[in-house]
């Protein structure tokens, strides 16, 4: 039993079809961004080779195809905030909006409707982006304990089916810290660290079913992924084709990459959709459990300074501040 329906996530899809595009755009054009910048630099590569043999050829197209990826890698890379702060949170601001039943705006307008609540809930991409990686953080802290649980039950066999738990663990909680957004977006709190940290209690308290849930919609997801990599397998090798030297590794990696475009822009808004629904669900009318705040306290520094900067949060009363919270 599950607490999302697949039916409604595709309801979200639809009526956040504005945002699905713009994902489109954004995820698609960073596939293509990669396949422009390796056939660039290969062709460079392939043309420096021609003043050597055969052998020397091939080589330097590798490595000029080479080193384009990983220069669109480097600028990806620092492209992250403003991904996170104006495709998947705005995107996460509408789905939220459908869930709680309020009209959402159509077309263009709807994009920049959810990039007025991000800022509303996150002045800063800065901000939303140092909540993330603490909110990951946690996570995994959380992952742990319940690792650690099922690690002490007397059932034969089970360091070896614990391996493959903690493998398909690290990959089910990949969409969760959207989800504390979600929970951050929903609630509209004022400081957006105190109400992470509230969000990460409950999910916390709620490990055990939400976890469950993320291991069928990552199952789901991955299949579908797997699928969309068989059949971009033939049109990336035309790709290669026509870059100089067939860049051999290149129709695998291709078929990677678009695989990955249409999983983040697609595959993973439906996951996050069914994920909200039932994060919303499974808490509803739930308040943080203390027993899991102090636990939290205990094995996890990043909750315990999440706590230090909830503190010291502008706006926060002056009796919450502390000293030696950091900015």
């Amino acid at each position: 039993m599950t607490d999302f329906s697949f039916g409604t996530s595709v309801t979200i899809m639809r009526r956040t079809a504005p945002f699905l595009v713009f994902r489109m755009l954004v995820y698609f054009g960073i596939a293509v961004a990669y396949v422009l910048v390796t056939g660039t630099g290969a062709g460079i590569g392939w043309g420096i080779g021609a003043m050597g043999d055969a052998d020397f050829q091939a080589t330097t197209t590798f490595w000029g195809g080479g080193i384009g990826f990983g220069l669109t890698a480097a600028v990806l890379y620092f492209l992250r905030e403003y991904i996170l702060y104006i495709v998947k949170a705005g995107h996460i601001a509408v789905m939220v909006e459908h869930i709680e039943g309020r009209d959402l705006p159509e077309g263009r307008s709807q994009i920049t409707h959810a990039q007025e609540v991000v800022k509303e809930r996150f002045a800063q991409a800065n901000v939303l982006f140092a909540m993330d990686q603490f909110v990951k953080g946690v996570l995994r802290t959380i992952t742990g304990l319940i690792e650690g649980i099922a690690s002490l039950l007397p059932i034969p066999a089970l360091d070896g089916l614990m391996r493959v738990v903690r493998a398909f663990l690290r990959v089910a909680v990949g969409l969760l810290d959207e989800v504390i957004l979600g929970h951050l977006i929903r609630s509209k709190s004022e400081n957006p660290w105190s109400g992470a940290r509230e969000a990460l209690v409950l999910y916390g308290q709620n490990a055990r079913p939400m976890l469950g849930n993320a291991a069928w919609i990552t199952l789901v997801v991955y299949v579908l992924a797997f699928v969309v990599f068989l059949l971009m397998l033939a049109p990336a090798a035309a790709v290669v084709y026509m870059i100089p030297g067939a860049w051999s590794a290149g129709g695998f990696v291709f078929a990677v990459l678009f695989a990955w475009a249409v999983k983040a822009a697609v595959l993973e808004p439906f996951a996050l959709a069914c994920l909200l629904q039932a994060y919303f669900k499974v808490t509803q009318g739930q308040v943080p459990d203390p027993e899991w705040v102090g636990r939290l306290e205990k094995v996890s520094n990043k909750f315990h300074e999440m706590g230090e900067r909830a503190a010291n949060w502008v706006g926060a009363p002056a009796g919450m501040r502390t000293d030696s919270a950091t900015t």
